[in-house]
């Protein structure tokens, strides 16, 4: 992550900015992107607007040679430290907020709580077969964040989809056993089942995640 940021960085410092409208050429839509790429090596720090104009500080006055307040090599250490320290600030909140969240659905009416800690929540039943961890299975599924973000959707893209059972994330290879063909059912799966502490590019590190799941078909 340091190398791509001073990278990203460096590259910002040495070229002028354009003035604030839509990019057309090429060239200025990969200097555009430059810019993406910074603000989402940027994100892991949470800054304040105070802090964002500190950063901004930073870039004028390497852009402009003006002579920098402080000796970058000598806070290179300290800028991964502020890195490693907001992520982990921001983990230890998204962990809390989740389990209280896991909490909550779990008094749901109707709610199941496994020993793993998955939610199940059955919406419709299913009168067909129940797969196993071995099956193939066909779905149309919605997945949320606990604050209602959607990061994907089999609807949206207007197909079901299909996949080996034990080829997904160890809440949907349980969850999914418990319903039977024909059924509909909310999974709420900690972070432990599901992309854990490293989260990925849509879904922050211990994310609890919501899933609205209709069980299609199941080729054993």
């Amino acid at each position: 992550m340091r190398r791509l940021l001073l990278a990203v960085l460096a590259t910002l410092i040495a070229i002028p900015a354009f003035a604030a409208e839509a990019p057309q050429t090429e060239e200025q839509k990969t200097l555009y992107a430059i810019g993406l790429i910074v603000a989402r090596q940027l994100s892991v720090f949470n800054l304040t607007p105070a802090e964002l104009d500190l950063v901004r500080q930073g870039l004028t006055d390497g852009t402009a040679g003006t002579k920098p307040l402080v000796e970058v090599e000598a806070y290179l250490k300290k800028v991964q430290e502020l890195a490693t320290a907001r992520r982990n600030a921001k983990g230890e909140k998204l962990a809390a907020a989740a389990a209280a969240f896991l909490a909550q659905a779990g008094r749901e009416k109707g709610a199941v709580t496994t020993k793993s800690g998955i939610v199940y929540l059955s919406l419709k039943e299913g009168a067909g077969v129940a797969p196993t961890a071995s099956d193939k299975v066909k779905v149309h599924y919605r997945g949320t964040l606990t604050d209602g973000t959607e990061f994907d959707s089999s609807y949206k893209r207007g197909e079901p989809a299909e996949f080996p059972l034990k080829g997904v994330i160890p809440c949907w290879t349980e969850g999914v056993q418990l319903m039977k063909v024909g059924g509909k059912a909310r999974l709420v799966c900690p972070a432990a089942t599901a992309y854990g502490e490293q989260g990925n590019s849509s879904i922050p590190a211990n994310a609890a995640l919501v899933f609205e799941i209709e069980l299609l078909g199941v080729t054993k």
